[in-house]
């Protein structure tokens, strides 16, 4: 019944816009008081939002993007690091954001961009992988896997999704890194940072990164390279996880909040 009355005062989208004339039945002001539902004030989002950016129209959108991940192989395998803040322009709306999703036992993916792209298209992306295995009763292949993911992106190419991705898991008996975003790119390397943060955090794999490295050197080298971006991006913060990806399957290493970091290294610094 609710959902019922707020259908009955929605107006038409077709109906209530015109080339991104605003509807003067809408008001975005007190949704309570007028009893209507708020929806984009253009008609056609997808083909349109382009179009907004660009400023071409009085109703502006812009997007503020913050976070920070990376991902890199070494001997042992591949650690990805990533923060915990996700941030509405200067507002911070969440500290505690899980940005490495768990495909499967095998795969990893990394969050950057808007939140809600990111989320939807890696359910699609944990979907399409868990019907391949129910069809061929085997595992999908980070190779392909990538694929699919970056045909997808692909096929909505300049249509406003914001997306950097760093997917890592055991392909072929070896330990793959792609990085793929939302302007169709799919490449596969061995070091990768996404974000607002990842000038500072490059700057410190840069000086850190090498073939040969320990495990607890790289997991540190990950967690370190994610501090200092948190410390200088104000758009990045909260909790830095690292994960280690093997051929076998990935592991949680570390959970740690910025601040107890940033105490522990002023320590080492003073002494």
């Amino acid at each position: 019944m609710a959902l019922n009355d707020i259908l009955k005062h929605m107006p038409s989208i077709n109906d209530a816009y015109n080339d991104f004339k605003a509807c003067e039945e809408l008001s975005f002001a007190n949704l309570t008081q007028n009893k209507v539902l708020s929806v984009p004030p253009y008609c056609n989002p997808v083909e349109n939002l382009a179009k907004l950016q660009e400023g071409n129209s009085d109703v502006k959108i812009h997007f503020d993007h913050g976070t920070t991940t990376l991902g890199f192989i070494y001997q042992g395998g591949v650690v990805m690091a990533v923060d915990s803040r996700a941030t509405g322009g200067q507002y911070i709306g969440s500290q505690s954001v899980r940005k490495v999703v768990e495909i499967n036992d095998l795969l990893l993916g990394t969050l950057a961009g808007g939140a809600a792209d990111c989320t939807y298209w890696y359910r699609v992306l944990t979907s399409e992988c868990r019907l391949y295995e129910l069809r061929n009763k085997k595992k999908i292949s980070l190779a392909a896997a990538t694929k699919i993911m970056n045909n997808i992106i692909y096929s909505y190419k300049n249509s406003g999704l914001s997306m950097g991705m760093i997917l890592a898991g055991g392909d072929m008996n070896q330990v793959s890194l792609y990085y793929l975003d939302s302007d169709g790119t799919r490449t596969t390397g061995k070091v990768f940072s996404v974000g607002s943060g990842s000038i500072f955090a490059l700057g410190v794999l840069d000086s850190g990164y090498k073939w040969d490295l320990k495990d607890e050197d790289a997991y540190e080298l990950g967690r370190r390279s994610i501090y200092h971006a948190t410390h200088r991006d104000a758009y990045s913060g909260g909790t830095v996880r690292v994960y280690h990806v093997k051929k076998d399957g990935w592991n949680l290493i570390s959970e740690e909040d910025c601040l107890n970091l940033h105490r522990r290294y002023q320590a080492e610094k003073n002494n």
